[in-house]
């Protein structure tokens, strides 16, 4: 190893304190920065693999169905919604990330009733209950569902992770296009209770509650993205138009590349050569995207790629363990 391929290194593991060094470090990637524009930097760098992605969000829009995105890692599932919601101006995607132990309230709205417990202990006597609207929330699911003013964007992502029942409760509400908050609509018929207004889930104005039902009437862009982990109900496939994302080819990886590091002084040649590097490694590895930028990304930094120790730690195969 060279003197050279050493230089790079900002940690020398030497043991010696040197609190200078750290200002050595480059910018961070594109992909790694968090400025409150990060939702709209991901729509940028977002480029359709093909006509057909295309054509199913706009059918998905046209239709007011839900579009199911399968494909893997890497591929671009959850950029897709951050690319329509940027090029669209629909504001903030809306993004509920699904686990085993998600419920369908979950993603329509939350209620502290243990706060809202402790701070009327803590009243005196013969005040009024607190103002429940300060202990309510809307869900990603439920300020999609409530917004009066556009249709938004909802990113459901992974729902191949979501408990078994999940699927068939988002397909009764997808149909029904309306749901109920029981803390609400359980209040006394007076006045002062016909409508409240709930904190929506991105913070932003407040949305207006009639008698504790919210009804949908801009009907989301509502996408979905599963890993292939699970089989879903015939019945919620069939109200969903799916799409699948193909492994993008050497021409769009070099579109990628040129679109996320722009006037960055890349060498060409060397960008293609390790492009090709890739695309030959992943015929036999379950390799992303995020993998190739990566690499080219410490390229550019004058980083030696074609130390083997490194290059395999990057390009590692997902179904590795």
């Amino acid at each position: 190893m060279t003197e050279n391929d050493l230089d790079w290194r900002i940690y020398k593991g030497h043991g010696k304190i040197d609190s200078t060094i750290i200002g050595k470090l480059p910018p961070p990637p594109p992909w790694r920065t968090f400025s409150e524009s990060k939702d709209e930097d991901k729509g940028k760098r977002f480029i359709p693999g093909s006509d057909e992605e295309i054509d199913l969000v706009n059918a998905a829009l046209y239709l007011r169905r839900p579009l199911l995105v399968t494909g893997k890692p890497g591929t671009g599932k959850t950029s897709l919604a951050y690319a329509v919601a940027y090029e669209l101006n629909l504001g903030k995607v809306l993004r509920w990330s699904i686990s085993t132990k998600t419920t369908l309230k979950e993603g329509l709205y939350q209620y502290d009733a243990i706060a809202r417990l402790q701070d009327a202990s803590m009243q005196k006597d013969h005040q009024s209950p607190p103002d429940i609207s300060k202990y309510l929330k809307l869900g990603p699911l439920g300020t999609a569902f409530a917004s009066d003013n556009q249709i938004r964007v909802l990113l459901i992502d992974e729902i191949d992770k979501s408990d078994i029942d999940l699927p068939n409760d988002l397909l009764h509400i997808f149909e029904e296009c309306e749901f109920e908050i029981p803390e609400l609509s359980r209040l006394p018929d007076e006045s002062r209770y016909n409508i409240i207004e709930l904190q929506p889930y991105d913070n932003s104005d407040k949305i207006k509650i009639h008698r504790g039902t919210i009804r949908c009437t801009n009907f989301p862009l509502i996408i979905m993205t599963s890993n292939g982990e699970r089989d879903f109900p015939p019945a919620f496939l069939r109200r969903c138009l799916r799409l699948n994302l193909g492994i993008p080819d050497i021409e769009q990886l070099t579109r990628i590349v040129n679109l996320n590091f722009g006037s960055a002084n890349i060498d060409e040649a060397k960008i293609k050569h390790i492009i090709e590097r890739f695309v030959e490694k992943r015929n036999n590895n379950d390799l992303s995207t995020d993998q190739l930028l990566n690499a080219i990304y410490l390229s550019i930094n004058d980083i030696n790629m074609d130390k083997k120790e490194l290059s395999e730690a990057l390009w590692k195969s997902l179904s590795d363990s």
